[in-house]
């Protein structure tokens, strides 16, 4: 698909314009809303304070009272990277602060769905908990809520989803964007808010002489960043200032090899090396392996190689984490190259009827692995697009994504607000969400859904776009500038890495690894200043092109390290023949 270049605010439109790293890299951290200098200290002492969350003081109360009572605290998770994570973080501090009752339990997707139901609370009800604390999940979870507190069960909500107009009756809940929360950072991922909430509580106990009364040793929490790290880069939330203080000192403590072996071990089967880990190695390397566990089978899996102390059991947990992620992506090339006939077989009048969003449906389509569908045809498409898989009683589990503009939770709540009845729940964030629906509403929903999103959906939003931050001459193309970029992240959501566009002469074009696109390219014809650079997962039908002189590119500037010589190579994320 053909896109645009557009050029960021503060980005560089004329070389002329570019001194020195520094010079470029204050023109970065401008365009996304930064200072240079001073967003880009990462240290501790800059993290907000958890104040200001509301419900905090009621949490911290709960816990208090469970572990000076030798209560049983039972761990409710969600079944994705962010839930294992946000699980594997509160069990690891509680049995740090002396916990001796403290399990965990995430629901099968396939069986229970989503989030504390009533159908969880009486699988957990056999576990026979005083506490259930709820992690990435919990604040939509009304009937679940209410079953426990039927049951004699306190239960303590922790999330970080946008909550409906009704909140479940816990007693306490704890998320930054639930009404009248005013604490600032609204972007925290599951795993970071319960890393608060667990810091609170270390606060708490300190205070009380617990840690000295108890001779347990207190607990340094930034021990357990590297789980934080992984947990928020791996939910795709936003990279404002407090998450990159979060997942940089993460990141800081698995290069110096201090990540618990469960993390190791992933990043070890992925063949990443510990010391050059970067924030899109947890997203793409090690993410993907965990969120295997929940998509295909049961994420108790990827909890258990994020909770064991033994390397050796860790490596044995994060290579069948691997294989699933394998069968997994078997999985969704089938599901792709199925969506792609289905797309190829609609008539003028169904595509006409999807022309703003998305609805795809078959019936045998792996609940399991429909979000990753989805945001593979959104791409390719550029649409919000939402595909569905069957599910139990004459239902559909639909998961969607969403593009930039479009915020996919608001247009569902639209949707549902306009046509009562026709959703059975849904939930989630503007890029991504989930819902469910009746089988025979399908097609209503589709045409609702398109309708909504056509009143938000102007030609500039429905344009694809790559955003660009400028053109580099040819002495910046260095190393040096390639380190610098890698060293002023972490990088990700909200906050992207850097991208820069130019036009290049190919010298050489090659596939390698069966879809790359090996290029060597130089600013000026018959140049002997020459620069590798990469294309990933190319379009074969496009690629190699003998009849291209030159091309039109947008890319990023990587750190290539091989047999020990390190260079710098461009990663193309786009690329036009001229």
């Amino acid at each position: 698909m053909k896109k645009v270049i557009k050029r960021r605010s503060n980005a560089a439109n004329d070389t002329e314009q570019i001194h020195s790293t520094d010079a470029i890299l204050h023109n970065i951290f401008a365009s996304r809303g930064a200072i240079y200098g001073e967003h880009n200290n990462y240290s501790l002492k800059n993290l907000q304070g958890p104040k200001l969350l509301k419900g905090l003081d009621e949490a911290i109360a709960l816990l208090v009272n469970a572990l000076e009572n030798n209560q049983r605290i039972l761990i409710v998770g969600d079944f994705d990277a962010d839930g294992a994570t946000s699980t594997a973080l509160a069990v690891r501090c509680l049995q740090a602060f002396g916990a001796v009752y403290v399990d965990f339990l995430v629901p099968n997707r396939f069986i229970y769905g989503y989030g504390l139901t009533p159908e969880i609370v009486a699988v957990a009800e056999e576990m026979k908990p005083d506490l259930i604390v709820t992690v990435d999940n919990g604040i939509s979870s009304i009937a679940g809520v209410n079953a426990a507190k039927a049951k004699g069960i306190k239960v303590l909500v922790t999330d970080h989803h946008l909550p409906g107009q009704e909140t479940p009756s816990a007693d306490a809940i704890v998320n930054p964007n639930q009404h009248g929360c005013e604490f600032s950072s609204k972007n925290l991922a599951g795993v970071g808010v319960i890393f608060y909430v667990m810091s609170a509580l270390r606060s708490a106990l300190r205070d009380k002489n617990w840690f000295a009364d108890k001779n347990i040793p207190e607990p340094n929490m930034a021990v357990f960043l590297d789980i934080v790290a992984l947990g928020t880069v791996a939910d795709v939330v936003p990279l404002d200032y407090n998450n990159r203080i979060l997942v940089a000192t993460g990141l800081q403590r698995m290069r110096a090899n201090k990540a618990i072996p469960g993390i190791t071990a992933l990043f070890n089967i992925a063949g990443r090396e510990m010391h050059r880990l970067s924030s899109s190695d947890l997203g793409f390397a090690v993410g993907p392996r965990l969120n295997a566990a929940g998509r295909l089978d049961d994420m108790s899996l990827g909890i258990r190689c994020l909770l064991t102390d033994n390397k050796y059991e860790a490596l044995n947990l994060a290579k069948e984490l691997d294989d699933l992620n394998r069968d997994r992506k078997s999985i969704e090339a089938s599901m792709q190259k199925e969506a792609v006939n289905l797309l190829q077989s609609f008539s003028d009048d169904e595509l006409g009827r999807q022309a703003n969003g998305v609805c795809l449906y078959k019936s045998d389509w792996h609940q399991g692995v429909i979000g990753i569908l989805a945001s593979r045809i959104k791409d390719r498409l550029h649409r919000p697009t939402i595909i569905f898989a069957d599910a139990d009683n004459g239902e559909l589990k639909g998961s969607g994504r969403s593009i930039p503009g479009i915020h996919l939770r608001d247009v569902l709540d639209e949707v549902a607000a306009l046509n009562p009845g026709l959703l059975e729940k849904f939930g989630g964030h503007a890029m991504a969400a989930g819902m469910s629906l009746k089988a025979e509403k399908l097609e209503q929903f589709k045409q609702a859904f398109n309708l909504v999103v056509g009143h938000h959906l102007d030609e500039e939003i429905g344009e694809p776009v790559v955003m660009s931050d400028g053109l580099l001459p040819a002495q910046l193309l260095t190393l040096d500038l390639a380190l610098a970029i890698k060293n002023a992240g972490p990088w990700g959501q909200v906050f992207p890495e850097p991208v820069f566009d130019g036009v290049f002469y190919i010298v050489q074009q090659r596939i390698v690894g069966e879809k790359h696109l090996k290029l060597v390219l130089s600013l000026e014809p018959y140049s002997s200043n020459v620069l590798d650079a990469i294309a990933f997962n190319i379009d074969l039908n496009d690629w190699p092109n003998n009849a291209a002189k030159s091309v039109r590119i947008a890319y990023q500037l990587d750190v290539n390290e091989f047999r020990g010589n390190v260079k710098v190579q461009l990663l193309v994320s786009y690329i036009e023949a001229l």
